[in-house]
């Protein structure tokens, strides 16, 4: 049994320990719901995939990238495009089946359409478009493209896999989990957001927001903003949430002093606990959250950072006294 002749863009996803890495959804809705996942418990993340239509297992004790790349390239053969997530497996993964298939690699796609690819470049400050003149290999950015919508159980296959014999082979010593405070948004589980209301008018919005990093960090989550914050510079533009800045999807997030404006909730993809803090109960936030908290947003912050023993708590003491803007 192999991949059906004639397929279009599929995406390919190296899964380790039934865990799918980031940007997976997204990487298979841009490849119109087909996917190739590759490594160890991948029924088992077959089943945590939103976006997927049809689905083919090649389960394997291991996901080194040379051996992987030679063992999926025969049956990868005949598709007309192969996507990957940028994520660190993927990255590794990408290069490798782009030689076993003699194909271009394109790397940093935002975008993936027949014909053509559109490409992020410059940190993100230079958008190419490039031809595709034929087959490819590319890699699609994580929270670019936004949260898939669900399409239900897919329709799965088990294929067999001919793990070829290769003496060198990048081998994985240790698997380190990133520190909440510098990692992707994309990735992170849990996120402390960061709104207009939650620096009132004179107050000093790069110290509040430090100290919304400081606490997020206290509980082992991530700090993000919206397009008010990093616009006004009190935080870097990495961090913001929205359809124009990076697309989340975590368990849990914690929204201080954010009205919850479409283009900030068209980013947050479906987070399974939401926490408004805000004085206004009628925001759409407050109206989409599990747990609403009808109060000023930086003196809960200072509170909360209080009773966390955050050094930078005394900075917020200024903040903590202004009102709540939404």
């Amino acid at each position: 049994m192999s991949l059906p002749r004639g397929l279009g863009m599929t995406a390919v996803i190296t899964v380790r320990d039934g865990q799918l890495p980031v940007g997976a959804d997204e990487t298979v809705a841009e490849a119109g719901g087909l996917a190739l996942l590759a490594g160890t418990g991948t029924r088992e993340a077959a089943g945590t995939l939103r976006a997927a239509r049809r689905v083919w297992l090649v389960e394997s004790a291991s996901v080194a990238p040379g051996r992987l790349a030679a063992a999926l390239a025969p049956e990868l053969a005949d598709v007309d495009g192969v996507l990957l997530p940028a994520s660190p497996d993927g990255r590794d993964l990408a290069p490798r089946l782009a030689v076993e298939l003699g194909r271009p690699l394109l790397a940093g796609a935002v975008r993936c359409v027949p014909g053509e690819a559109e490409l992020s470049r410059l940190d993100g400050r230079l958008s190419v478009r490039v031809a595709l003149g034929g087959p490819a290999v590319l890699t699609l950015l994580p929270g670019v493209r936004g949260a898939p919508e669900p399409q239900g159980p897919p329709e799965i296959t088990e294929l067999p896999l001919n793990t070829p014999d290769i003496r060198r082979d990048a081998e994985t010593l240790e698997v380190l989990r990133p520190e909440p405070g510098t990692m992707d948004l994309a990735e992170a589980p849990r996120i402390l957001g960061g709104g207009a209301g939650l620096v009132p008018a004179g107050a000093d919005g790069l110290s509040t927001m430090r100290l919304l990093a400081d606490v997020a960090a206290a509980l082992g989550a991530s700090a993000g903003a919206t397009r008010v914050a990093t616009d006004a510079g009190w935080t870097g533009h990495d961090r913001q949430i929205g359809t124009t800045g990076v697309s989340v999807d975590p368990d849990l997030y914690i929204a201080f002093g954010i009205s919850g404006a479409s283009q900030h909730i068209g980013g947050l993809g479906q987070p399974r606990h939401v926490v408004s803090v805000n004085t206004d109960p009628s925001c759409p936030m407050t109206d989409m959250a599990d747990l609403g908290i009808v109060a000023d947003a930086p003196a809960v912050l200072g509170e909360l950072a209080r009773r966390l023993g955050v050094d930078r708590a005394a900075e917020a003491g200024a903040a903590a006294k202004g009102e709540n803007h939404g």
